[in-house]
C-alpha cells in the first residue's frame, strides 16, 4: 500500500538524496566528485526500492538501514570536504550539501518507526486468528 505513512518519509529521503546530488556538483575531493555521484545515485535506487516494497516489511527495514549507513558515511566525507574547503564567493552554498544527507537519515529512521509499528499490528492481527 502506498498511501503509508512510511511511504512519505521513504519518498522525502530520496528526494533528500535527489538534492544531494544536484547540489554536490562542485564537490572536491581526492580528484573529483564521482564518489558522491555513485552514492548518490545507490541511495535514490535503494530508496525506490524501499518505497516500492510495501509488501515485504523487513526488506523495507533492510534497505533503509542500507541506505542509513551510506548516509552517514556521506554526512562524513562532506563534512572533511567542508572543513577543508576555503569560504569565498566562489562557494555561497557552503554547508548545504550534508543537511541533505541528515535529513534523509531522520526521514528513513522515521519510516523504520512506522514499518516496525505495522509489524507489530500485523503480528497482532495474526494472533488472534
Amino acid at each position: 500500500m502506498l498511501q503509508r505513512i512510511q511511504t512519505v518519509w521513504i519518498f522525502l529521503a530520496v528526494l533528500g538524496a535527489v538534492f544531494l546530488n544536484l547540489t554536490a556538483q562542485d564537490f572536491d575531493i581526492f580528484g573529483g566528485n564521482l564518489t558522491i555521484n555513485i552514492s548518490t545515485v545507490l541511495l535514490i535506487v535503494i530508496g525506490l526500492l524501499s518505497l516500492f516494497s510495501f509488501k515485504n516489511r523487513k526488506r523495507q527495514i533492510l534497505l533503509n538501514n542500507i541506505s542509513i549507513i551510506i548516509n552517514a558515511l556521506l554526512v562524513g566525507l562532506l563534512t572533511y570536504w567542508l572543513l577543508n574547503l576555503s569560504g569565498g564567493i566562489q562557494f555561497p552554498e557552503k554547508g548545504i550539501e550534508p543537511i541533505f544527507s541528515l535529513i534523509s537519515i531522520i526521514c528513513l529512521l522515521l519510516a523504520n518507526i512506522y514499518i516496525r509499528k505495522d509489524e507489530r499490528l500485523v503480528k497482532s492481527v495474526d494472533r488472534l486468528r
